[in-house]
């Protein structure tokens, strides 16, 4: 794998290295302006390896293939991708003499001297035919209907490649020819050499090694064969050209157009069928000799654009473009001009122009005026009347419906007689310069001048300015609005709205008029009011709404010059960088404001036009014929076209992806013949992505827009803004299909967008598996976390199951003890009292006892009831009680006591703890009445990290040294109850005399 990064990053500098030229300077255009063909030429400044082209083709996937001695090169009308044997090691040789392409797609490519190398998806293959010697190169190759190819060489090889076959014949090559030709008719090759013509056929009953052919043919000279679209071939014989269909001639365009010395070196037809001829000569050659349906031959040579007139390839692209390989002078496009130009002798900048009535044009230049008929161009000079230079300076033309001719001029206005013209005689402001000229719906004529507004109606003149209500007096644009109203556009004044000699000014606002210098004006058939201007764009005033384009949306210039409607009703916008027709269905968008951006083509010089550069200040600066030819005032001179000669591309272009890099390192490169890549898997970690595409729009490429997305990552198409990458610096782990398309100089969008599957990896811990697994360990911690809670819960109401019922024993244990007890007690002593009631002093004492066993048996369930009131589980209730028994108690047993017991917290205490504390603390409290012979009893309570003691010490006897062993005094019973609850019981010899009794216990004990 990394053997394969290393390989495609070297290919990938070495191919860079080969396109940077053709991305720092473009193709120049070497046609001139007078020229009917639009020329423009690639040589090695602008990227091509060598400036001879031996081989030009077209591929399927639009692509153009060019010849040279210093490599095969690809080129998508911008950047040549250069392969030579240092890049493709696999090609033979860099030195490239002949290039075709099969209905499978495949490459055969033919070297100097390396043989033939066919170049497939799969690979290349070298065929070992032509190798060794200049000799046996390629010079001419054929596809039958079988899809077998054949191939002829230099030195008479005649090959034939079918189904990974390849078969040779010998044909011609018993003597040296100049002519190896082939062409393929059906089921019959026509092998063409300098002086014979075979037909070998059919070609289905073909079993090598056996060749049959049909005729055989001697002529005095053949010196090329061109297949022909429309079936047959054209023969370039005896020094005359043929169209034939077998043997029998179907046209003949006559002798050789060309020099005698000359010879043709290439030929291909156009869209039309019609014949294109190169040629060569022992220095040079004569050109391209382009015929068209009349057999009428045009010449290209140096006069036209062409660097050099040695031509030794031709190649009609699908869209119309002839593609010239030269002897030294690189490669040529040349596409027919549909603009023609007009210019006068003495000047080049047009100003103005009008048609009259006939269809002739007048056209206004600044220095003259001219007639252009169907004769040609009249001029006009001093000799006519207009002798200053103000006079000479045409700025306005018009001619009215009486088809009188108003010429206005720097030096004021005049009108033409027929012989001359003559100063019209007004207002003063007719002396100053006219720069516009209008006639409105009413049959009025109105002119604008340095000095305010004119109008002229039969013979009455009435002259507007800044105190009649005009914004400006110097006024450059005029138009009339079904409704009556003149618009009047001015110099630093707005616009101006004048109807039944009541005026609106319409000045710079926001949102409203873009600027107060108005250069252009037209009102459509709706009504609304075009208006542009000479640095803002563009804008439309429609029912009270103002709507503003500048060329953020879409305007090829924001300096507009004209505005012309054409008979299909699309605008023409001249600018100062192009013409731009706007479609009549994207101006309702506009005017009513649905539509922000301005769609149309744009015509530049790239387009035939002399300049980008429309004339700016006059009026009318554009006009209509009434055939329909358009014509346009320009710095360069006038120049006109008819729409329906500029037919749109009707061709989508396609798009391909050229190259794919990851984090800065190239994964996959268009090379040769490899296939496209149609599904990509990003690592995880690399999923930083550039992608590079192109279009194969070769007619306007630098034209092209591109639109991309990537599915699944961003719904919504992202404007390419004339770069041709796309960059994905941090995709997320998932599945998305990247999508691009591209639109031609015309606005036709790819049908079809090229795509790539894109898949990037998740990281391992964001693989399913991983997070399979994950899940599962969760759901099993989960169910763990639940089973341990649940077991946790179920034992924690045990054990309080548990406790209840040792709290219902104990309670059952002490009414039996205790209460139950004494009840018997009672109840035995009543018999007694029954017994001995004629004793009264035995009945006397039995009272006495049952007295007191009822205080006991109280008490008793006084305890009962305390130990069982959960009021009392804290620590402070357990103090208080017992402090209240020991002082009753002991106060009882005539001893004295002191009790030590700190600030108390809020400790809760177990119901358990509560009571076996207080048993053993009273148990305690028993014996020293009983057993100790004590004065006092002292009682204390301490807090220890979490542990409570409670001591009970006494100043009597002490106990005996055998007291434990012997258990007497409770001492096991106590233990017990310790023991129960966790805690610990100690007993021992207090200091100084007396006994010690210490529990020590917690407020929850642990159960095990």
């Amino acid at each position: 794998m990394r053997a394969n990064q290393r390989r495609y990053f070297i290919i990938a500098l070495l191919l860079l290295a080969t396109t940077l030229p053709a991305l720092i300077q473009r193709a120049a255009v070497t046609s001139p302006s007078d020229s009917p063909f639009l020329v423009e030429n690639w040589s090695t400044g602008e990227g091509l390896p060598q400036s001879s082209v031996l081989g030009v083709l077209q591929d399927r996937d639009g692509y153009l293939w060019l010849g040279t001695l210093n490599g095969l090169v690809r080129f998508d009308g911008l950047t040549f991708t250069v392969f030579d044997a240092v890049n493709t090691p696999e090609l033979p040789s860099s030195r490239i003499v002949h290039i075709y392409e099969d209905r499978r797609r495949q490459l055969w490519i033919g070297t100097e001297t390396a043989g033939i190398v066919l170049a497939r998806p799969e690979g290349l293959r070298n065929l070992d035919v032509g190798r060794g010697s200049r000799e046996g190169r390629l010079r001419a190759v054929a596809e039958d209907q079988r899809g077998a190819v054949w191939l002829y060489t230099a030195d008479g090889q005649l090959c034939r490649y079918l189904d990974g076959q390849v078969h040779v014949w010998q044909v011609g090559a018993d003597r040296p020819s100049r002519c190896r030709a082939l062409a393929l008719e059906e089921d019959r090759l026509w092998v063409g050499t300098d002086h014979q013509l075979t037909a070998i056929g059919p070609l289905k009953d073909i079993e090598p090694p056996r060749l049959p052919v049909e005729l055989v043919l001697p002529v005095t000279r053949l010196d090329l064969l061109v297949p022909s679209r429309t079936g047959g071939h054209w023969r370039l014989t005896n020094g005359r050209i043929l169209l034939c269909r077998g043997n029998q001639l179907v046209r003949d365009l006559g002798p050789y157009p060309w020099r005698p010395n000359a010879w043709p070196s290439a030929g291909c037809e156009d869209a039309e069928g019609n014949l294109i001829i190169g040629t060569l000569d022992e220095t040079s050659g004569d050109g391209v000799y382009w015929f068209d349906a009349e057999g009428r031959a045009t010449r290209l040579g140096k006069a036209e654009g062409l660097a050099t007139e040695g031509i030794l390839a031709l190649c009609m692209d699908r869209e119309g473009n002839l593609w010239i390989g030269c002897d030294g002078g690189g490669l040529h496009r040349v596409q027919r001009k549909r603009f023609r130009r007009h210019i006068l002798t003495g000047g080049l900048v047009a100003q103005t122009v009008c048609s009259d009535a006939d269809g002739n044009v007048w056209m206004g230049f600044t220095r003259g005026l001219g007639l252009h008929t169907t004769n040609g161009l009249q001029e006009f000079g001093p000799e006519h009347g207009l002798v200053t230079p103000y006079e000479q300076n045409v700025s306005a033309l018009w001619v009215d419906r009486q088809q009188r001719v108003w010429v206005g001029t720097g030096g004021g206005l005049f009108r033409w007689t027929g012989q001359r013209f003559e100063r019209v005689a007004g207002p003063p402001a007719l002396l100053t310069a006219v720069a516009a000229i209008h006639e409105d719906r009413a049959g009025r004529l109105w002119f604008g001048t340095q000095a305010g507004l004119v109008g002229w109606d039969q013979g009455r003149w009435r002259w507007l300015r800044t105190a009649d209500g005009l914004g400006a007096d110097s006024v450059r644009a005029l138009a009339d609005d079904p409704q009556g109203a003149l618009w009047i556009g001015t110099i630093g004044g707005g616009l101006t709205r004048w109807v039944s000699n009541q005026t609106t000014v319409y000045r710079k606002t926001p949102g409203g008029m873009p600027g107060d210098d108005v250069s252009c004006l037209w009102v459509d058939d709706r009504g609304a009011v075009w208006v542009g201007t000479p640095g803002q764009g563009l804008a439309c005033f429609f029912q009270g709404q103002w709507h503003r384009f500048t060329t953020q949306n879409g305007l090829p210039g924001n300096s507009i010059s004209y505005l012309l409607e054409d008979d299909a009703g699309h605008l023409w916008v001249g600018s100062n960088a192009g013409l731009l027709r706007i479609p009549r269905e994207t101006l309702e968008k506009l005017r009513t404001g649905q539509l922000r951006n301005v769609t149309g083509r744009v015509y530049t010089r790239a387009d035939g036009l002399p300049t980008g550069e429309c004339t700016q200040g006059a009026q009318p600066a554009a006009a209509r014929t009434p055939d329909g030819r358009l014509w346009f005032a320009t710095v360069q001179g006038v120049v006109s076209v008819h729409p329906a000669e500029l037919r749109p591309n009707p061709f989508p272009p396609p798009v391909l992806v050229e190259s794919v890099w990851l984090s800065g390192e190239p994964v996959w490169i268009r090379s040769l013949r490899n296939p496209s890549l149609s599904r990509l898997v990003i690592p995880p970690g690399r999923n930083r992505l550039e992608i590079h595409y192109t279009s194969l729009n070769l007619s306007a490429p630098e034209r092209a827009r591109f639109e991309y997305r990537l599915a699944g990552y961003e719904d919504t198409w992202t404007p390419a803004d004339g770069s041709r990458l796309a960059r994905y610096p941090n995709l997320p782990p998932g599945q998305y299909e990247f999508q691009a398309r591209a639109a031609n100089e015309d606005g036709l969008w790819s049908s079809v967008p090229v795509t790539l599957k894109v898949v990037v990896q998740p990281p391992f811990w964001r693989t399913p598996w991983f997070l399979a697994a994950a899940s599962l360990s969760l759901l099993a911690g989960v169910a763990g976390t639940v089973h341990l809670i649940s077991t946790a819960r179920l034992r924690r109401q045990l054990r309080q199951q548990q406790a209840l019922e040792r709290e219902r024993a104990r309670i059952a244990r002490d009414l039996h003890d205790q209460v139950g007890a004494n009840l018997v007690q009672v109840a035995l002593l009543a018999e007694l009292l029954e017994t001995d009631k004629d004793q009264p002093e035995e009945v006397e004492a039995h009272a006495r006892q049952i007295t007191e066993t009822a205080r006991e048996t109280t008490r008793a369930l006084d305890e009962i009831v305390w130990a069982t009131n959960p009021a009392h589980d804290s620590l402070e209730g357990l103090v208080n009680y017992l402090c209240k028994y020991a002082q009753e108690y002991l106060a009882l047993a005539g001893l004295s006591y002191r009790l030590d017991v700190p600030p108390l917290p809020d400790v809760p205490l177990a119901p358990e703890v509560r009571h076996n504390v207080y048993l053993a603390a009273k148990e305690a409290i028993h014996n020293v009445v009983k057993h100790a012979r004590a004065r006092s009893v002292h009682l204390r309570l301490r807090l220890d990290n979490g542990h409570i003691l409670l001591e009970i010490q006494d100043d009597g006897c002490g106990l005996p040294p055998d007291a434990a062993a012997r258990g007497r005094h409770g001492l096991e019973n106590m233990r017990r109850r310790l023991e129960e609850i966790g805690g610990r019981f100690h007993i021992a010899a207090a200091p100084g005399g007396g006994t010690r009794v210490c529990l020590e216990f917690t407020a929850f004990p642990e159960r095990r």
